[in-house]
């Protein structure tokens, strides 16, 4: 944790960021985040999305949508509810800046690791699906408000896609319904795996 709190702290004091009332951002992270998500934001649960690199903005949103329930998680709902507006825009600043990692594809996965590349990158015409790529860039590594999924888990990926289809996902479904409805489970499966692999 020692070296958590000093990158936090120079990120907090490069943004000019104020200390408000509440837990320290070191203890947050150390109670809250790392038993699932890990110090560094890599989640080394296939279960729990990594944090490591993700999109500023879009870390910052997704923590207060659990905050004020909008969206769901028996967790994360949980463990949102009390912070600050503060303590939410540094531990976006904080997880955002952590180092990229990717998952390594087995050789015996490329040919679905293909698949997922084409649907990624091209779509499917059969099905009206549009390439992933359209919003989240050719590199998976999204913009300020959407998310970066190169190097995500696959498994967490493949769940949350299922979530938009079923629309058990209860935010930032609008656009991911209308896709994610159309995908097959080989599709998303393909899609998962494939970004899972990329770095950037």
């Amino acid at each position: 944790m020692r070296k958590t709190a000093l990158l936090l702290s120079a990120i907090l004091f490069a943004a000019g960021a104020q200390a408000e009332e509440g837990e320290p951002i070191a203890t947050v992270i150390e109670d809250r985040c790392s038993h699932c998500h890990g110090d560094d934001g890599q989640a080394s649960s296939r279960f729990y999305p990594r944090l490591a690199a993700q999109n500023r903005v879009y870390l910052a949103k997704q923590l207060r949508n659990f905050r004020d329930g909008s969206r769901a998680s028996d967790v994360m709902n949980d463990m949102a509810v009390d912070l600050s507006d503060a303590q939410i825009e540094a531990l976006a600043a904080f997880f955002s800046t952590q180092p990229v990692k990717a998952h390594r594809v087995r050789t015996s996965k490329k040919s679905l690791e293909a698949v997922g590349a084409y649907i990624y990158h091209e779509g499917n015409e059969y099905t009206q699906i549009p390439p992933c790529s359209d919003c989240h860039g050719e590199t998976a590594a999204g913009d300020e408000v959407l998310p970066r999924l190169a190097g995500q888990h696959r498994h967490y990926m493949v769940e949350q896609l299922q979530a938009f289809g079923e629309r058990t996902r209860t935010n930032d479904n609008a656009i991911m319904h209308s896709i994610a409805s159309k995908l097959t489970e080989l599709e998303i499966n393909a899609v998962s795996l494939y970004v899972s692999g990329l770095k950037d």
